[in-house]
């Protein structure tokens, strides 16, 4: 083999281990994925879920308030409160929905 020929194939195989280096520094983040999906996610769901309890205490408010469990004006003072909490949980709740694709 000829002084050529091994320069040839080192050069080639310097630019393979190159070309791999360069696959692999841009791949990587596609397969490792972004760490902040997961969190949002994860908070999305904890927010949907506190969204959904607070509805149904609404509900059962004026479920009680039917069945005389509750009195007008206590009904009005735990609807007000109830309907703040909700709000501030849709309020949480908009910035996430908002950077969904």
């Amino acid at each position: 083999m000829s002084f050529a020929t091994v320069r040839a194939v080192e050069y080639a195989l310097a630019a393979l281990l190159l070309a791999c280096l360069v696959a692999l520094v841009v791949i990587r983040p596609l397969i490792r994925g972004d760490d902040s999906a997961p969190a949002e996610d994860a908070r999305r769901a904890e927010l949907e879920a506190a969204k959904e309890a607070k509805y149904r205490e609404i509900r059962d408010a004026e479920l009680d308030l039917r069945m005389g469990k509750l009195s007008e004006d206590d009904h009005r003072a735990v609807d007000r409160e109830l309907r703040a909490e909700a709000m501030a949980i849709l309020a949480e709740l908009d910035p996430l929905d908002s950077e969904t694709p």
